[in-house]
């Protein structure tokens, strides 16, 4: 036989070689990741459920869903076993201190000192400035319409009312 003719299998067979062990290395990492677990540590459920363990049998671990509420889940159910101050920023909403994270500023300007005066502020909002100019657009375009409504009766020989009918 001739190598050419055999090229093919031999890449089909490495490439099938290369995804069942890939496979395999993320069943061993999510194995050693459930065995991470003891009472008391925040895990995610594969369904987006996070509880905090409270007993871990062999196949099978009780969780605490909420005070009081305990569910019994598989430990294949298990998505991701969390570090508490992962869980504690999720599930409780505490941040942690803001001291070990650095600032960032939104914008340049708080990174330049400007020497512009700070007496003199520009107003978003909506002031009485604001809306006098509102309250004078709508009576010039009432006037606008007005005028066009009038050359186009002139024009046409008819007024409000008129028909064609005969």
């Amino acid at each position: 036989m001739n190598i050419v003719t055999l090229l093919p299998f031999i890449v089909l067979i490495g490439a099938m070689f290369l995804m069942t062990r890939s496979a395999k290395n993320k069943q061993r990492q999510a194995a050693q990741m459930r065995d991470q677990m003891h009472p008391g540590t925040g895990v995610r459920t594969i369904g987006g459920m996070y509880a905090t363990v409270k007993e871990v049998s062999d196949d099978t671990v009780l969780l605490e869903v909420a005070p009081g509420v305990h569910a019994i889940y598989a430990k294949n159910a298990i998505g991701a076993v969390l570090e508490d101050a992962e869980y504690n920023r999720i599930v409780h909403g505490i941040e942690p201190h803001e001291s070990e994270t650095p600032v960032v500023p939104d914008d340049a300007s708080s990174l330049t000192e400007s020497e512009a005066p700070a007496d003199k502020k520009i107003d978003l909002g909506k002031g009485e400035a604001a809306e006098g100019e509102k309250a004078a657009e709508p009576e010039s375009k009432d006037a606008e319409k007005a005028a066009e409504d009038t050359k186009d009766a002139k024009r046409d020989g008819k007024q409000d009312g008129d028909a064609d009918a005969k």
